[in-house]
């Protein structure tokens, strides 16, 4: 998680060893006459500013975030602390019109102190307009920017972050799903989930490197194993190759309908990312997944990774940059290649998010959440609801009612990952809509996860599920895997609910063992887990039986099943066992209500 976090702070961070302590800053904020001298002369404002170093390295603040770094056990409060420090000198630097200066400073700091070059260098030129372009627009302060953007503080402690959507109409009476008849119909659903194909990978190269990803270049250090010729679990994304024979072992041997891809394609080199890469990247995996499952309809949404740059979807009320440059091959690619009908391309062209049917009596609603993302910084500046994006889901919502329809909803990031205020939001439309949602999947987190939504008002009542499934990619430290679920079927009173899943993956190391492909069935959900149906109240017996037996054997094999078998459930003790039923229960930032429950210790 901690390379995860540094790439797109890098920026701020290199900058931080040529900036001077936040008092002295505000000291020469508030003298005026030293503030003009200052910036007089362009050479002597540099210099001054390289000058600062030295106060700086001798300064309580500079000494705290030394001795936070050498703990290494919460980088949280090194970024909080360096950005406290920092923030001050970059608002100086754009109220007297020396931004140039940040770019020439944050690159010399690169080249001196020789600060992973590459990754530095791209973060800083990749980066910086959108900061600066922040920090300009923003309401916030420097503390509120910072407790914000790196997670300081709770997010429902500032009142521009609290929206709500209004939801018109009378909730029905609740309708819990029940068991269709053995011999109803059913259909098979594929779900791919965060392919992240690296169309640079090497074989036998660096696996182990100090950049955020490796398997690019390089020799492995004595002792250290290369990266394999089928892909690599750790710090490297999955080769091109690799996901080419995945996705035809999945052609050639399961019984599939249709296909949801719920995003992130291009690697995860977001330093040195392009828009014209990023759209080979898309257009490259969408024509091969066109081209593998040519009679199959596959409906799509759109990763935080598809940006350029990365995670970053700038609102409505940007008006010095735009995504439309995106959103036009988007919906080229997904009507054109993949198959959606032409209804869909005024909202995918407007942000990325569309509905269809997909059978009779099932609507799927595919959202970019993206938008509501806590490291999409444009929300900085204005976080309600862009593009009146939930507005539109329960329009639809209510239209899904009214004509009897069920949907199906799919996108990249969970509700989970997003905002508060969308978590909360959504959690309202959830429950609103609870008889009409059959289904929830997305992706993201790369893992074999699921979340239970509660009633609103009776807590102890499950009403819906989202499915979180495996990644495709080997990032981080994971087998390779799909999804294959199994649905409730076409017919007029089909529930369209999931009946099982079944997850596949590759064994990597014995794929690069014996260098043939090596498939196998890891597991299917209700033989692994004893549960008589996949409905809401079943996924809260089977919590209950964990949190009774936490430190048991049942909740060894969910560990092993959340890294797709690449670590057993010897490597979670009971705090990280606890914490991981925490998150299955958890469908919204800052709502710590759901873990009260769980036995604290053993």
């Amino acid at each position: 998680m901690m390379k995860k976090k540094v790439t797109p702070l890098l920026f701020v961070f290199v900058v931080t060893f040529l900036t001077i302590d936040g008092k002295a800053i505000q000291h020469e904020r508030d003298d005026e006459q030293s503030a003009n001298k200052l910036i007089q002369n362009n050479e002597e404002f540099l210099t001054t500013l390289i000058n600062y170093r030295h106060r700086f390295e001798h300064s309580h603040n500079f000494n705290a975030l030394r001795w936070v770094f050498q703990q290494q056990n919460n980088p949280e409060e090194l970024y909080c602390k360096m950005c406290h420090v920092l923030l001050p000198v970059i608002r100086l630097l754009i109220e007297t019109n020396q931004t140039k200066f940040i770019e020439t400073v944050a690159l010399q700091v690169c080249y001196d102190f020789k600060i992973l070059l590459d990754v530095c260098r791209g973060s800083v030129l990749e980066y910086q307009d959108v900061i600066i372009q922040v920090i300009s627009l923003t309401d916030y302060n420097d503390k509120a920017l910072c407790s914000l953007a790196l997670h300081c503080d709770r997010e429902t402690d500032y009142p521009a972050l609290n929206w709500t959507i209004p939801i018109p109409g009378s909730k029905p009476s609740p309708s819990p799903p029940k068991p269709p008849s053995p011999k109803s119909p059913t259909l098979e659903i594929l779900h791919l989930a965060d392919i992240h194909v690296d169309f640079q990978y090497k074989p036998g190269s660096n696996a182990d490197c100090l950049e955020p990803m490796c398997c690019r270049k390089g020799t492995p250090l004595p002792g250290r194993p290369p990266a394999g010729f089928w892909g690599t679990s750790g710090h490297c994304d999955l080769p091109y190759w690799t996901a080419q024979t995945i996705l035809n072992y999945a052609a050639n041997t399961e019984k599939i309908d249709f296909i949801y891809y719920t995003g992130d394609t291009p690697p995860h080199d977001v330093w040195n990312q392009s828009r014209a890469g990023q759209l080979y990247s898309i257009n490259t995996i969408n024509h091969l997944l066109a081209k593998t499952f040519p009679d199959k309809m596959i409906y799509s949404t759109i990763g935080n990774h598809e940006a350029a740059p990365c995670n970053l979807f700038p609102t409505p009320n940007i008006r010095s940059d735009n995504i439309s440059w995106l959103y036009q091959s988007l919906a080229d690619s997904w009507i054109n290649t993949l198959g959606l009908p032409i209804s869909t391309r005024e909202t995918i062209l407007r942000g990325g998010f569309y509905t269809t049917i997909v059978r009779p009596g099932l609507r799927i609603i595919s959202l970019n959440t993206n938008y509501y993302a806590s490291d999409n910084y444009w929300l900085f500046i204005n976080a309600t609801d862009p593009l009146n994006q939930l507005e539109w889901l329960i329009q639809w919502l209510q239209y899904a009612e009214t004509h009897a329809e069920k949907v199906h909803i799919i996108a990249h990031h969970s509700p989970r990952t997003c905002l508060a205020a969308f978590g909360w939001n959504f959690n309202r439309i959830i429950n609103r809509f609870e008889n009409t949602i059959s289904g929830q999947f997305y992706g993201h987190t790369h893992r074999d996860e699921f979340n239970i939504f509660y009633d609103e008002h009776d807590r102890q009542r499950p009403i819906s599920i989202a499915y979180l499934a495996p990644s495709l990619t080997t990032a981080v430290s994971l087998n390779p895997g799909y999804r294959i679920y199994t649905m409730d079927g076409e017919y007029s009173s089909s529930s369209y609910w999931i009946l099982d899943h079944r997850t596949v993956i590759m064994n990597l190391t014995a794929t690069n063992f014996y260098n043939r492909t090596v498939m196998q069935n890891e597991y299917s959900v209700r033989d692994a887990y004893q549960m008589d149906n996949l409905f809401p109240v079943d996924w809260d017996n089977f919590i209950k039986r964990l949190e009774m037996d936490i430190d048991g054997p049942l909740m060894g094999t969910v560990y092993k099943h959340y890294t797709k078998s690449y670590a057993d459930g010897s490597h979670c003790d009971h705090v990280c066992r606890r914490a991981l039923i925490c998150t299955f229960k958890t469908i919204r930032e800052g709502d710590t209500s759901a873990c009260d429950s769980i036995p604290p210790f053993t």
